[in-house]
């Protein structure tokens, strides 16, 4: 394995790291609950020495990840698909840039299905933020996630943390020859409209400012569409963007682990995910003339075009628009079966009449919905 020290405040685990973070899994306080969801029918102590017994991160990946992932299909999921492996190779590696609706799941699932289908998995960019816990460190850089820090407002050093991930990203797939995961934008998409943010573009040309084309015809951009029929956190999202009307949105203590639990435990119906053509370098050679702002605005668009295209809208999606609109525009799509559905989880936001303005929060809460059906 390729070894540069300057990325070791971010970086993965080495191999050689693994025995020791698995030992440390094992002997968690938390190991017990984690042991009893993936493996419930095995005693303990096997569970701990099968744990303890793994040397690389593809045992790990190929005995526990792939493990978790279906347990999660099998108690959430009615049904997963993925489509247009057939447009990647598995001999190279390719930067996925994805819309981001759950925390752990888009990138988690994409990886299950990676590894059943003979393709490597890959690095995948992991929120400064959720590093915090040591049993979520260990679990993270034992799964290929690297740390991507979000400085405040100081502009030195964002400039710096930008440039240390662009180099990171550059390395990882020209020289390691690993793929990598990125959201389209920081944070997931809370309101449906799946937009990248053309800052993260930028970013990924800093480390090759000589050649603009070439600094993204490199990295071989993946465009990655996922779609959940019920949405993520739908709840949480909504509440969210409801308070944020009134004031800077403060996370509460924990947050970010009961949105990764509520995305895991919460049905979430049908999921899909699509795996768009790769950006060519002769799509990205049309704007060689363009400003570089411009530029990557224009890329930005280019991924947007290719996410909104094939983002999977369900009968939930176009129910929402139907009821946010006053309309029967789709009432062909879904069934008074389905739409009695949709009601009856957006009547449970009654529960927070007390304390929210209940047209607004369900407007928004239908917006989660409707706008994919627009950005379509």
């Amino acid at each position: 394995m390729i070894k540069d020290s300057r990325f070791d405040d971010i970086r993965p685990y080495y191999e050689e790291e693994i025995p020791a973070a698995m030992q440390r899994i094992a002997d968690s306080r938390s190991f017990p609950l984690l042991a009893s969801y993936v493996y419930p029918d095995e005693p303990l102590e096997d569970v701990r020495e099968r744990i303890r017994s793994y040397k690389t991160v593809r045992e790990f990946q190929e005995r526990t990840m792939t493990l978790v992932n279906d347990r999660i299909i099998e108690n959430s999921i009615a049904h997963f698909s993925c489509s247009g492996l057939e447009r990647l190779s598995p001999e190279r590696s390719y930067l996925y840039v994805s819309n981001h609706r759950d925390i752990m799941l888009d990138a988690s699932l994409l990886q299950n299905f990676l590894i059943k289908n003979g393709f490597d998995t890959t690095e995948i960019t992991f929120g400064a933020n959720l590093m915090t816990n040591p049993l979520v460190v260990d679990i993270g850089k034992s799964n290929k996630m690297f740390r991507v820090e979000r400085p405040g407002g100081n502009i030195k050093e964002f400039y710096k943390s930008s440039m240390h991930l662009s180099e990171y990203i550059r390395h990882t797939i020209t020289e390691k020859h690993q793929s990598v995961w990125i959201a389209q934008r920081n944070g997931r998409t809370k309101d449906g409209v799946d937009r990248t943010d053309q800052g993260i573009i930028k970013m990924f040309c800093m480390s090759k400012l000589s050649d603009k084309i070439k600094a993204l015809s490199e990295l071989h951009i993946v465009p990655v569409s996922i779609s959940y029929e019920w949405e993520s956190c739908d709840v949480l999202k909504a509440l969210e963007l409801y308070q944020s009307q009134y004031a800077k949105y403060t996370k509460k203590p924990g947050e970010d682990i009961n949105s990764i639990l509520t995305g895991i435990l919460q049905h979430k119906g049908q999921v899909h995910i699509e795996l768009c053509a790769p950006i060519s370098k002769a799509e990205l050679s049309v704007h060689e003339k363009l400003t570089n702002n411009e530029y990557h605005k224009a890329v930005a668009q280019l991924i947007d075009n290719r996410i909104n295209t094939a983002y999977r809208l369900y009968p939930n999606n176009y129910i929402a628009h139907d009821i946010r609109y006053g309309s029967t525009k789709y009432n062909d799509l879904y069934t008074p079966e389905q739409f009695n559905a949709f009601t009856e989880r957006l009547n449970k936001l009654e529960f927070y009449s007390d304390t929210c303005d209940l047209d607004q929060l369900k407007d928004i809460f239908l917006g989660i919905y409707s706008n994919p059906v627009d950005n379509r």
